[in-house]
């Protein structure tokens, strides 16, 4: 028996979506919180319209009733340069200057020769 992926990135199955509908997530926001599909490195480029269409075909509605998932992008854009220029947090300063101080650490490997 052959499997038919739905989602390449998170390894979710057409057979996986069809049994998330069938235990009551009916909605693709929920069905993508329940499965991952479309939470993989793509972020839905490659499967968001296949599970609509899916979706579409297991309720028997038209595709474009098919609510997409919400979209969450950042409050306000902020470029890499921008990122660069931020000083980075105390916390990371301290573990540093920690690690420093105790100087290089061979890994404990358990073997105690």
């Amino acid at each position: 028996m052959s499997k038919r992926i739905l989602c390449r990135c998170e390894d979710v199955t057409r057979a996986e979506f069809r049994e998330a509908y069938a235990e009551g997530f009916t909605e693709l926001e929920s069905l993508k919180r329940y499965t991952g599909v479309s939470t993989g490195f793509c972020q839905g480029k490659g499967c968001l319209v296949e599970s609509a269409l899916e979706l579409s075909s297991l309720r028997d509605v038209p595709p474009g009733d098919i609510c997409l998932t919400n979209i969450r992008p950042p409050v306000e854009p902020v470029t890499f340069a921008e990122l660069a220029r931020l000083e980075p947090p105390p916390l990371l300063d301290d573990l540093k200057r920690t690690s420093a101080a105790a100087g290089p650490q061979r890994p404990d490997t358990g073997d105690e020769t």
